[in-house]
């Protein structure tokens, strides 16, 4: 059985924390309402987040870097195309469009200088034996920022160009912080699953900020932020499904 059809098993049996299940309807929610600031969207299965948040929390201090793929026999339905397809959606915008996001594997770990994109020549004899003819050819790309915000860096940018679908990031801020404080010193959007009122009281700047959730690691979860961004530099808007393809 390849890699990704035992990752796509274990995931269809994992069960997702049940505050995370009401943290992604509140983001759905929002990617919603925000339709109209994006230039097209991309779905992925909220197990996979699930997992991805769960490994961003195993491999610390590290950040990860993990390459993403779609399921070509799960395409979005059109009705939820449709519905979260803002006025300046645009079509064929890059690989995978209409496609949910449902296989993962981890394909580098360190700090946040050396997490990047690895050039292929270097990883292609790495995964030839779990990837087939795509080798070491991710369709998207994730990598973490633990107790940081989800906003792409200048490095982050530079490795986009390489990504035949979109990059995203997962900022994650979570207690006890060990040798990671909340940084917070960086501007651009932020797109958070806390709860809009605990920001709106500056619970997640204080010294103490709310809990929304605990991992299975034992961490408090403060705040999760996730974006996408296509190379040309535009924000991609994102919407997480359930196992029957159906946005939470």
């Amino acid at each position: 059985m390849r890699i990704f059809e035992v990752i796509r098993a274990l995931t269809s049996n994992r069960m997702v924390e049940e505050w995370l299940v009401d943290l992604m309807r509140g983001y759905n929610n929002t990617s919603l309402q925000s339709k109209n600031d994006y230039a097209a969207v991309v779905f992925m299965d909220g197990k996979l987040l699930n997992q991805l948040i769960l490994d961003g929390l195993k491999a610390l201090p590290d950040e990860i870097l993990v390459g993403l793929d779609y399921n070509s026999e799960r395409e979005i339905h059109d009705s939820f195309l449709t519905e979260f397809a803002g006025n300046e959606y645009a079509d064929n915008l890059f690989a995978g469009q209409k496609y949910i996001i449902d296989e993962a594997m981890i394909v580098n770990r360190g700090d946040s200088y050396s997490v990047h994109h690895l050039p292929e020549d270097w990883t292609d004899d790495m995964f030839s034996a779990t990837r087939g003819s795509r080798r070491s050819r991710f369709t998207h790309f994730l990598h973490t920022h633990p107790n940081a915000p989800a906003i792409p860096s200048h490095a982050d940018a530079d490795a986009a160009q390489e990504t035949p679908g979109v990059d995203m990031i997962l900022g994650l801020r979570f207690s006890p912080e060990g040798p990671l404080p909340w940084f917070d010193d960086v501007e651009g959007r932020r797109r958070s699953f806390a709860d809009a009122e605990a920001k709106t009281k500056g619970g997640l700047f204080s010294r103490r900020p709310p809990v929304i959730g605990r991992a299975p690691t034992g961490h408090f979860i403060h705040d999760i932020q996730l974006i996408a961004f296509h190379k040309r530099g535009f924000g991609i808007n994102i919407v997480l499904v359930d196992e029957n393809g159906i946005p939470y």
